[in-house]
C-alpha cells in the first residue's frame, strides 16, 4: 500500500474569526466569512477547500507519467454552499444531511492545458477526475 501521511495544525489568533494554519514550514492566515461576524479579509476555509480540489499538481504528474508535456495548466473552481438546500447524500440515496454538516451544493472546475490536443487533454482530465 501507498499510503501518505499529512499533519495541519491551525490555532486561533487574536482576532476574532482567524486562524493561523501551519503544514511543515508553511503557514497561512484563514478567515471566517465577513456573514459570520468575521474578518473575511484572508481566504475563507471554503475557498481553501475548494482551491485543494483545483490544485493542478495531479494532472502534471499524470501527464509526465504519459510522456506528455503541459506547456501550462491553468484551472478555476467555484462552489456554492446553500444552507437552505435540502441537501442530499447521493452515496446514501435520499438520506439528508445532518443540519450540522456544511455541503456544497454546486461545484464547477475548469482546467485549461496548454501542448496536448484535445484529445489528450480531455483524457488527463478524465485520469485527474479519477484520482
Amino acid at each position: 500500500m501507498d499510503g501518505h501521511d499529512y499533519r495541519v495544525r491551525v490555532g486561533a489568533t487574536a482576532t476574532f474569526g482567524r486562524v493561523l494554519l501551519s503544514a511543515r514550514d508553511q503557514h497561512l492566515v484563514i478567515d471566517g466569512p465577513v456573514r459570520n461576524g468575521c474578518p473575511g479579509e484572508a481566504v475563507t476555509p471554503a475557498e481553501l477547500f475548494l482551491g485543494g480540489v483545483a490544485s493542478c499538481a495531479g494532472i502534471q504528474v499524470i501527464a509526465r507519467e504519459r510522456g506528455l508535456v503541459l506547456t501550462t495548466v491553468d484551472a478555476e473552481i467555484g462552489g456554492t454552499v446553500d444552507r437552505s438546500a435540502s441537501a442530499l447524500f447521493p452515496a446514501q440515496g435520499a438520506a439528508r444531511a445532518p443540519a450540522d454538516v456544511t455541503l456544497f451544493s454546486a461545484v464547477a472546475l475548469r482546467i485549461v492545458l496548454g501542448g496536448v490536443g484535445d484529445e489528450e487533454a480531455a483524457a488527463l482530465v478524465a485520469a485527474f477526475k479519477a484520482r
